[in-house]
């Protein structure tokens, strides 16, 4: 039985997990910072750093003592070396370092957005290569051919501000607390998504690109305008996400023959959202995965099943592994016709 300890820090959630191979989660937890960062309605990477610092080690205790595990039992420490804040992945993965040298066992430095790319499959062990996958966080807006462990080729991604992005400055705008995506969700249900005129980005071009740069700039339009209900905008905007994630999500899947259609991240817990992706697979007589809610947003728990994955494939790190602010799943991938460097 393969077991790995999974350590996350990539942005403001500090999580340590024991994962085994056969898909059983042994302990898990994570800590958020939400209450540090909400004064700024956003993520101050200071803070962040420094919280990381203050909890990891007592989490990696935690996990260990609840699973009954010491460190020489393990099989490999998978640790997030990016995407992310820099500071803040530079802790875990130098936490993680520490205990794979101390332990003697094999490091595995983690690609965040490839921990999100596997998750569905610690939960849906009838998911198989290759599948299509929507990976839209609050970081990043992909579409992807996830064709194996370490395979991946990008079909689409944001040319500005990722979904997940928008949902915050868009909750910003409205008053409503960090972070957005959940607010946003609950204040839309007392809404009319039809309320408000909002546009939808790039729906319709030929490329399955994203952009909600101008969709968040008009939901701050329209709330010092002041003609519209809060909740109304907020399921104006809602609606609008969807569409736009509908629209190209389609467009990717008239170009792959993928056999499921899979979405993750952390916008991925956002209910309207997974109901549409649901029906837009079984439109185009595609399966449907996404894991459950808890497994969408940051958390060590895939990072160690990606680090299963990894050990299994005998995709094993250096010691000397480095931590990455931009770490992309397909490096060769062709940059988005007007995108910045988020692309």
């Amino acid at each position: 039985m393969t077991l790995i300890l999974g350590l996350e820090s990539s942005c403001d959630d500090s999580a340590a997990a024991l994962v085994t191979g056969d898909r059983r989660i042994l302990a898990q937890v994570v800590v958020g910072q939400n209450s540090a960062h909400a004064p700024f309605g956003g993520v101050v990477p200071e803070i962040a750093a420094r919280a990381h610092v203050e909890v990891l080690p007592g989490l990696i205790a935690q996990v260990l003592e609840e699973a009954g595990v010491r460190p020489h039992e393990l099989d490999a420490v998978a640790a997030t070396a990016g995407p992310g804040l820099i500071g803040g992945v530079m802790v875990g993965l130098l936490a993680g370092k520490g205990l794979a040298l101390a332990a003697n066992k094999p490091l595995l430095a983690v690609n965040h957005l490839e921990g999100h790319a596997l998750s569905p499959r610690l939960t849906d062990p009838t998911l198989a290569f290759p599948y299509l996958l929507l990976l839209a966080s609050g970081g990043h807006c992909q579409l992807l051919e996830v064709r194996g462990v370490g395979e991946y080729r990008r079909l689409a991604t944001t040319i500005d501000d990722a979904a997940g992005e928008a949902f915050d400055k868009a909750a910003k705008s409205l008053g409503l607390p960090y972070p957005g995506g959940p607010a946003i969700e609950a204040l839309a249900k007392e809404g009319d998504p039809a309320a408000v005129p909002l546009p939808r980005p790039l729906v319709g071009s030929a490329e399955p690109h994203f952009s909600f740069a101008g969709l968040k700039s008009a939901v701050q339009r329209a709330v010092a305008a002041g003609a519209h209900a809060p909740a109304d905008i907020a399921a104006s905007f809602q609606q609008a996400v969807v569409d736009c994630l509908i629209d190209r999500t389609r467009r990717a899947l008239e170009r792959s023959d993928a056999p499921a259609l899979v979405v993750a991240g952390g916008v991925a817990a956002n209910g309207a959202i997974r109901a549409a992706l649901q029906g837009l697979a079984t439109d185009h007589g595609r399966a449907f995965s996404s894991p459950p809610a808890w497994l969408c947003t940051d958390n060590a728990a895939m990072i160690a099943w990606a680090g299963a994955e990894r050990f299994a494939a005998g995709l094993i790190d250096r010691l000397d592994a480095p931590a990455r602010a931009r770490w992309p799943l397909d490096p060769t991938a062709e940059a988005a016709r007007g995108a910045g460097v988020k692309a």
